[in-house]
């Protein structure tokens, strides 16, 4: 398939994971590529080379707007306008609410919510101006409410307010915004949650499969393929909606 020729991506969050997938799977299908981390993305940009595909790597803080202003300046100078947006960044910093410091607290929201304000609104102006545009944006199952994440939790349901409202301000110029709330996905994320309650990360997608109606956990490649089709114009008439990728749990 080649639903990206000729469309400018940005997916931040991209050296690994979900972020990383969706970079390849939108490159693999014809978009030149903005890959967006902390740390130069290095792998994700191998990964797409070998797969004949077309990208280049930006070192982006998206807490910080000047850092992610002069990012999308230098992606519409190297690549093009971008019509595309994955606001995938996110860190975790758990614990129980009655000890979870301020710190952690602000950290994520200022990643996983803030950022997406930041990279968001820089990106919208490009759309906005040529009349087209996709933004997809991550949220989590856990915005549903998870024991020791009241930080990610609430930056997560952020997003699907974000999502519906910007779904509201930017649909007449033609630009679709929705969100993803995955499940357990095998990441180093989750690798990282399993750590936290004393499990191996097999252990623990083990005990996440088996309460699963689909019997396993999800990979990144799973959801990228879910980001992939709400990117393109076979969405071109949903907007505003946040589409759950968890095997069925509830």
């Amino acid at each position: 398939m080649d639903r990206f020729t000729d469309r400018i991506a940005v997916v931040t969050g991209a050296a690994q994971g979900i972020g990383a997938a969706t970079a390849l799977r939108l490159a693999i299908e014809g978009a030149a590529v903005a890959v967006l981390d902390r740390n130069t993305p290095e792998d994700t940009l191998e990964q797409i080379d070998r797969a004949g595909g077309t990208a280049r790597g930006y070192v982006c803080d998206v807490t910080d707007r000047d850092s992610v202003q002069s990012v999308f300046d230098r992606i519409a100078t190297d690549l093009g306008d971008p019509h595309i947006l994955v606001n995938n960044a996110g860190i975790t910093r758990d614990d129980l609410f009655f000890r979870l410091a301020e710190d952690d607290w602000n950290a994520v929201l200022s990643v996983n919510l803030t950022g997406v304000y930041h990279c968001t609104q820089v990106a919208q102006k490009y759309m906005v101006a040529q009349r087209y545009g996709k933004i997809v944006s991550l949220s989590s199952r856990s915005a549903l409410g998870n024991r020791g994440q009241a930080n990610y939790a609430a930056a997560k349901a952020g997003i699907q307010g974000l999502t519906a409202t910007l779904a509201l301000e930017l649909g007449p110029y033609n630009i679709n915004v929705n969100a993803v709330a995955p499940g357990y996905i095998a990441t180093a994320m989750t690798a990282a949650t399993a750590d936290r309650v004393g499990m191996t990360p097999e252990d623990h997608q083990q005990s996440v499969a088996e309460r699963t109606p689909l019997g396993r956990v999800g990979q990144p490649e799973e959801v990228a393929a879910v980001i992939a089709f709400l990117a393109s114009d076979e969405a071109s008439y949903v907007s505003g909606q946040t589409l759950y990728v968890n095997g069925g749990a509830r």
